[in-house]
């Protein structure tokens, strides 16, 4: 059994959960101990017991231990993304892929411990000079979602620490063993005892603590629009910092003058890898009317020869959906797309068995026509491998209809002309813009966030970074 990491012990909880393999549902990849609210409170108790310490650690001593989580992490990526593709049915190439960013992440944020500047002004006062410097919060609470069950917990969890706070980390019940390794891979690199506390459990319990503990100085949260307005509450009832991330309905527009290959692979990537479960992807495809059933054509054609099995076999493009509750909600909004009159060109079909037999929660990539922006499916986030075209006149229309949704993530564009791609760039309401590329991979060590409904605080990932996990403090001295 794997169990929490609470105070630099590893500890049992009063429940253990099974860890299931969406692939093959008959393959346990692991139990993993749940705590509870007793042990989430050890938990921060033991956070705040280690910060005056770490918080005034030297830089090299941070710089040394993220050095070396990152190094071991790079060295296993293969390893750590088998296990990553057999708990969250990401395809493997994809799974190795995120460990890679993990590991750049920590490596990247080490040498961030040794940047930490600040600046020296002078006053408006004769005599008087002064300092503007960053520290550390305090301890901070990492509520992390299921999809990228390794990079996320890494880009929150690298700064949390290069920047000398302590954390108390609580992953999805549904991928537990990613989180874990990570813990693992922390306290062996000579992590003192109490920086960091990894509490698997409910949210229910163990969320509850890290939002309600007045000991928890901030928290840092990637999930639901329903989950994060719940933390945002709680947060402000009693001050306490706190970050958002909290999903997507990007658009990705074609114009009748974009290369047909480059638009469709853009699609193809940003609508169903990763089967979907992105908050980056594209599940509204606006397309201008000059390029449009050549476009639908070309992208049926492609999603015929994209192989739908297991995530750990060679040649699968698309795995399984994480869960039965994902499957069905990916299913009942396919459904309701139909009823609202779109036509499904394409996929759509829940398949219960691989072709080895083996029973997962395998479904089709599904593509839906002729929706208007209206739609429940265009205006509701799925999180499943389901995309909708939209038909717009010209660019304008696109564009009003790109930015016609309460989320601002991510937007993309395929276009072969600089002045709509410069307009584009400037006019979408979004937190990242993508030109002839997917929406969906953004780079490790530059700020990723959006606006209106998908984020709220400051840039996760990068410089931007030190925004949240730190405060700053003016100190004037007199000479």
């Amino acid at each position: 059994m794997f169990k929490n990491l609470i105070n630099g012990e590893w500890v049992e909880g009063p429940r253990v959960t099974r860890n299931i393999n969406p692939s093959d549902t008959r393959d346990v990849v692991g139990e993993y101990a749940q705590a509870d609210a007793t042990q989430a409170r050890d938990a921060v108790g033991a956070a705040r017991a280690a910060f005056g310490t770490w918080s005034l650690s030297s830089p090299q001593q941070r710089f040394d231990i993220l050095d070396a989580a990152g190094t071991e992490i790079l060295a296993r990526r293969t390893e750590l993304g088998n296990l990553l593709a057999q708990e969250e049915g990401k395809v493997l190439p994809e799974a190795i892929g995120e460990v890679a960013r993990a590991g750049n992440i920590f490596k990247f944020f080490a040498g961030e411990a040794l940047r930490v500047g600040g600046e020296v002004i002078p006053s408006v006062r004769p005599g008087v000079g002064v300092e503007v410097t960053r520290e550390p919060l305090g301890v901070v609470g990492l509520i992390t979602p299921w999809n990228f069950p390794i990079a996320i917990p890494a880009w929150k969890l690298a700064p949390a620490l290069a920047f000398g706070n302590t954390v108390v980390m609580k992953p999805a019940e549904l991928v537990p063993g990613s989180a874990w390794a990570l813990a693992d891979i922390l306290q062996r690199a000579g992590l003192p005892k109490g920086v960091f506390n990894l509490v698997m459990g409910r949210g229910s319990e163990v969320g509850a603590v890290l939002l309600d503990d007045a000991r928890v100085d901030a928290i840092s949260f990637t999930g639901s629009v329903a989950t994060g307005r719940k933390i945002a509450a709680a947060c402000l009832a009693r001050m306490a910092k706190f970050q958002l991330e909290m999903g997507g309905k990007n658009p990705f527009v074609v114009l009748d003058d974009a290369d047909l290959d480059v638009a469709v692979n853009s699609a193809i990537n940003s609508g169903f890898f990763s089967t979907g479960q992105r908050c980056t992807a594209s599940s509204r495809l606006i397309v201008t009317q000059g390029i449009h059933d050549r476009f639908v054509s070309a992208m049926v054609a492609k999603m015929q020869g994209l192989k739908v099995d297991d995530a750990r076999k060679s040649g699968t493009d698309i795995g399984p959906v994480v869960d039965a509750t994902q499957l069905a909600q990916d299913l009942e909004y396919i459904a309701i797309g139909q009823a609202e009159g779109a036509k499904l060109a394409a996929g759509g079909r829940a398949v219960e068995r691989n072709v080895d037999g083996a029973p997962g929660f395998y479904l089709t990539p599904a593509l839906l026509t002729e929706t208007t922006a209206s739609m429940r499916i265009n205006r509701e986030e799925i999180f499943g491998p389901v995309v909708s075209v939209i038909r717009a006149k010209d660019y304008e229309e696109a564009l009003a209809l790109a930015n016609d949704t309460p989320f601002g993530l991510s937007s993309g564009i395929a276009t072969t002309s600089l002045k709509h791609a410069t307009h584009f760039k400037r006019h979408a309401q979004a937190g990242m813009v993508m030109v002839n590329l997917p929406t969906a991979g953004v780079d490790y060590h530059v700020p990723f966030g959006g606006r209106k409904g998908s984020s709220y605080g400051p840039r996760e990932q990068g410089r931007y970074a030190a925004e949240f996990y730190t405060t700053v403090k003016t100190a004037y001295t007199q000479a």
